[in-house]
């Protein structure tokens, strides 16, 4: 059975992760419907009346504004995979090349320069550093994820590095080095593609930290600004719930639950599944 067949078997045999990737491809489907045009389409439109309750005009209620709740909730789902996929992506593939190039030359001034870089980003308070970021560029449309991949890079490039100085010792790096094949030919064709099970549960884990992160800048004026997002609405709920109303909060509050609780579950199974303890199973 090939490496690939035996991790879709235990992951396929893993129900919690099951679970988790069901959710989460309920809510992908609810934004590329977004995306299409489906639904959603009219989250800024104040057709309603104050704070109205829940009816079938309203599923979900109305808002201060008379906006609809479920349209905004169900819009948000877009702007969640929107900002996990793009700083996932961009972050762990930011990780895996500066990772792969100080372990490749472990020991040098290359990779001397690259751990003094992670050093001193993961020595700043996290949550203060991305929001210092997001406020420095506040009003450019890429603040917030800018802010949020130059911080979540720095795993990823540790757990590459370590990776990778174990593997350019195997024969077949040996025998590619020895018929001369540039180092960035072999860090491209044969190094990256074996760190693969790292960099998949990093991107996982860093799109669950992206939208948390997008959650708390977004309530705290220093998220999304063209647009509509749980952080938001959670920043909207703020005045309701004082005066009684819950339906935003509540509506932002369990699909974001929902949908990091899916990740969590799916990110965890990967890490069983990938796990190289198991490989004689």
């Amino acid at each position: 059975m090939s490496a690939g067949s035996r991790i879709w078997e235990r992951l396929r045999k893993d129900r919690t992760g099951l679970t988790g990737l069901a959710i989460v491809g309920i809510f992908l489907a609810l934004a590329i419907g977004v995306w299409l045009g489906f639904f959603g389409q009219g989250w800024s439109a104040a057709d309603g009346g104050r704070w109205e309750p829940m009816s079938p005009e309203f599923w979900f209620g109305t808002n201060l504004l008379g906006q609809d709740i479920f349209q905004r909730s169900i819009f948000s789902v877009r702007t969640a995979f929107e900002i996990g996929l793009i700083v996932a992506v961009v972050s762990t593939s930011l990780g895996a090349l500066l990772g792969a190039l100080a372990g490749w030359y472990s020991h040098t001034w290359v990779d001397g320069t690259i751990l003094w870089v992670k050093g001193v980003l993961d020595s700043i308070p996290f949550y203060l550093f991305v929001a210092a970021v997001a406020y420095a560029l506040q009003g450019k449309p890429w603040a917030m994820h800018v802010a949020m991949i130059a911080t979540f890079w720095t795993t990823t490039s540790r757990l590459v590095r370590g990776e990778v100085m174990k593997i350019k010792s195997r024969e077949f790096i040996l025998s590619a080095r020895a018929i001369g094949l540039p180092d960035f030919v072999i860090l491209l064709r044969h190094v990256l593609p074996n760190t693969l099970h790292i960099l998949l549960v990093q991107a996982s884990i860093a799109f669950v930290a992206a939208i948390k992160t997008e959650v708390i800048l977004s309530f705290l004026g220093l998220g999304v600004q063209d647009g509509v997002s749980w952080g938001l609405m959670l920043a909207e709920s703020t005045q309701e719930v004082l005066a009684g109303h819950f339906n935003n909060f509540l509506a932002a509050s369990v699909m974001l639950f929902m949908l990091l609780m899916g990740f969590n579950m799916l990110a965890d199974a990967l890490q069983d599944a990938f796990d190289p303890r198991r490989s004689a199973e």
